[in-house]
């Protein structure tokens, strides 16, 4: 139970650091600006959802390599997962949100809301550091239903905060700072890989 816990804990822990600044906050921001917030939420948690469980089960395919490919192969998706964040962190392309922010939501049924926003936030979670994060972390714990579970449920509270929170969450959080920090996390973890690839 101590593994599960702390497989739930460290997928949480990181994929809430990873996307908090990061693609689903933006899009499911902009969601809100444009549709009603509920059915805003439902579809970005059912997306989360789907996208979990690719990651998990990519991450299962991984476990069932010998030790030193898993290692190897989760250094890749951790060292992958920081060039993505350190390149957005450093990146001197203007903030998209701006104009968004400022339309006014659209009156569409809650089916066409949820249906829109399941699939802007299915699209822009693939091959995010997130989902690299969710499957390298299936492949190093034996626990792929917590790992799985603390990925969504931080994906979950990050679609949450950008519902709750709208606007003004943009004037406090610094992403490009957050990014940076998450980068570095995630290459710390890719030379851990590489170390036990070596070592092992």
């Amino acid at each position: 139970m101590t593994s599960a816990l702390l497989a739930l804990g460290t997928a949480f822990v990181l994929v809430l650091v990873v996307d908090l600044p990061d693609k689903p906050l933006a899009a499911t921001l902009i969601l809100t600006t444009r549709y009603r917030p509920w059915p805003v939420f439902v579809g970005v948690c059912a997306a989360f959802a789907v996208q979990c469980v690719i990651a998990v089960a990519f991450g299962t395919a991984l476990a069932l390599l010998p030790d030193r490919a898993v290692a190897a192969l989760v250094a890749v998706l951790f060292a992958a997962g920081a060039f993505l964040l350190l390149r957005e962190g450093f990146s001197r392309e203007p903030d998209e949100l701006a104009d968004a922010v400022r339309s006014r939501p659209a009156v569409v049924s809650f089916r066409r809301a949820a249906l829109t926003s399941f699939g802007v936030l299915f699209a822009a979670e693939w091959g995010d550091a997130s989902q690299l994060a969710t499957a390298g972390l299936t492949a190093r714990f034996d626990s792929p239903v917590w790992v799985g579970l603390g990925a969504w449920l931080a994906l979950i509270a990050v679609g949450g905060i950008a519902v709750l929170l709208g606007r003004t969450i943009r004037e406090r959080l610094q992403p490009r700072l957050i990014q940076r920090v998450a980068g570095v996390v995630f290459a710390a973890f890719a030379l851990l890989a590489l170390g036990q690839t070596v070592l092992g």
